[in-house]
C-alpha cells in the first residue's frame, strides 16, 4: 500500500494515530517510511473551561485574522507536565489557543534514533489530541542546525566515499518522511531552526554541512525539499533574535542570511521570530528591560521589506533583573510584554501566528535555562498563567493589546 495515499480507518481517523506499525524504537522495519497521519473534520468548539477568561486568546487574536497557540508536549505517565497528558494544562490550551506546537517531539533527537530507524509515537500522540480538540498543529523543527541539537550518531555519521550525495540524501529522507507523514495536517513548519554561529558572525558548521561543502547548501536543500513535498504550506526560518540591544548583532547576522536565501531562490516564506524576551537589567527610564525600539523597528522593515512574513514562534519573558515581590515582577513583566506587542503588532499586515512556548510558569523551559535562573532561586514568572494554573498580569495584557490591534 502506497504510504502517501494511505487512508485511516474511521476509529483510527477519530484517534488522530496513523494504524500502522510505526517504524523505530517500538519495532517494525527501518527504512521505511510511515503511515501519513489523515486529517479529519475538527469538532465543533467547546465552552471555555472554568477558571480560563473568556473570550480566549485565540478568539482576540482571530479578530486580527491571526491564531494564538503555544507549544505542548507528550508525557506519558506523567501528568505533571506542561503536556497532553495533564489536564489542568490542557483545559488552558483549549480555552486559550486554536494551535500547538511540539515543544520537542518532532526534533531529530526524538524522532530519529538512529540513521534507519523513526519513532514518532510521542509526535503522532500531539497530532492525535490536537486533532480531537479541533486545534491546529505547527511544525517544529525539520532541521535545528547546530551540532549540540543533533543526536549523537548524526555528529559521528560516517558520509562515506560520496560524502556529498550521501548527506543529500539523509537530509532529503528525513525532511520527506517528515513531512509525507502530517501532510495535510501541518501546513506551516519551522524548516530550518537557529542556524547562525555566533563566533563567526556567518551559518554554522555541522557534520553535514561539511559533507555538503557549506551550511548554505545544506539551508538550501532542506528549504527545496520541504517545498516539493507541500507546495502550499508556510516554510519558515525560525530563530532567537530580539529587540534587546545586546541581540543587534544577531540581527544583523539574521539578515545577511535572510538576504543569502532570497539572492539564491530559497523559497523561504516567513521569519519566525521566537521572542524570548528578557528582563536582565532595569532601564531606570521605563522600570523594565532596556530595549532597542528603533534598531528592531529596522530589522523588522528590512525583513518585510525582502518580502518575508513574520510570525512569533516561542514567547516567554525573562524576569531576572524585577524584584523578587510578586505582584509587582507581574505588574513589569506584563509591562515588558505590553510594550513588545504593540510594537509587533504595528506591522499587522505582515505578521501571522503568535504562539508561547508554553501557558504555565512551572513547566516553562526558563525555569531549568541557566542564564534565565533568578539569583533568588524564585521560579521565572514568564507565561500567561502561573504554576496554580491562575490567569495572571500577562495574560491580560496579551488579551489587551490585541483586542485593541483588532
Amino acid at each position: 500500500m502506497d504510504p502517501k495515499t494511505f487512508t485511516l480507518s474511521r476509529r483510527a481517523a477519530l484517534a488522530g494515530i496513523a494504524a500502522l506499525p510505526l517504524v523505530g524504537c517500538g519495532g517494525g522495519s527501518s527504512g521505511t517510511t510511515p503511515a501519513p497521519v489523515a486529517s479529519p473534520p475538527p469538532p465543533p468548539p467547546s465552552a471555555g473551561p472554568t477558571g480560563v477568561p473568556q473570550p480566549g486568546l485565540n478568539a482576540i487574536a482571530a479578530r486580527g485574522g491571526r491564531r494564538f497557540g503555544s507549544a505542548i508536549a507528550s508525557t506519558p505517565g506523567n501528568t505533571n507536565a506542561g503536556s497532553i497528558q495533564n489536564p489542568a494544562y490542557t483545559a488552558i490550551i483549549k480555552g486559550e489557543c486554536g494551535i500547538v506546537v511540539p515543544e520537542n517531539e518532532m526534533k531529530w533527537q526524538a524522532v530519529r534514533p538512529s540513521p534507519t530507524a523513526y519513532n514518532f509515537d510521542r509526535m503522532d500522540e500531539i497530532v492525535g489530541w490536537a486533532q480531537r480538540e479541533g486545534a491546529a498543529v505547527r511544525g517544529h523543527t525539520l532541521l535545528w542546525h547546530r551540532p549540540q541539537w543533533f543526536p549523537n550518531w548524526l555528529n559521528t555519521y560516517d558520509y562515506g566515499a560520496n560524502p556529498v550525495q550521501e548527506a543529500e540524501r539523509l537530509l532529503t529522507e528525513h525532511i520527506q518522511t517528515v513531512t509525507r507523514r502530517y501532510k495535510g495536517v501541518i501546513t506551516s513548519y519551522d524548516v530550518v531552526n537557529e542556524a547562525i554561529d555566533h563566533d563567526r558572525n556567518a551559518p554554522i558548521e555541522t557534520s553535514m554541512s561539511r559533507a555538503m561543502g557549506s551550511p548554505e547548501a545544506v539551508l538550501d536543500l532542506a528549504f527545496h525539499t520541504a517545498r516539493a513535498e507541500l507546495p502550499d504550506a508556510q516554510l519558515v526560518y525560525n530563530d532567537y533574535m530580539s529587540w534587546e540591544p545586546q541581540h543587534q548583532k544577531h540581527c544583523a547576522d539574521v539578515l545577511r542570511l535572510l538576504e543569502g536565501l532570497k539572492k539564491r531562490g530559497t523559497p523561504v516564506d516567513a521569519l519566525g521570530i521566537q521572542s524570548h524576551i528578557e528582563i536582565f537589567a532595569i532601564d531606570p527610564a521605563t522600570g523594565v528591560g532596556p530595549y532597542a525600539e528603533r534598531e528592531w523597528r529596522a530589522f523588522l522593515d528590512e525583513v518585510t521589506g525582502m518580502g518575508y512574513r513574520l510570525l512569533i514562534t516561542e514567547f516567554d519573558v525573562k524576569d531576572k533583573a524585577l524584584p523578587a515581590n510578586i505582584a509587582q515582577r507581574d505588574e513589569k513583566v506584563a509591562d515588558f510584554a505590553r510594550r513588545y506587542f504593540e510594537l509587533m503588532l504595528d506591522y499587522d499586515a505582515h505578521l501571522d501566528d503568535v504562539l508561547a512556548w508554553g501557558m504555565v510558569d512551572r513547566f516553562n523551559w526558563l525555569q531549568g535555562f541557566d542564564p534565565a535562573k533568578r539569583a533568588d532561586g524564585q521560579e521565572v514568572r514568564g507565561t500567561p498563567y502561573d504554576s496554580q494554573y491562575r490567569a495572571k498580569p500577562l495574560r491580560s495584557a496579551l488579551a489587551n493589546v490585541m483586542a485593541a490591534a483588532g
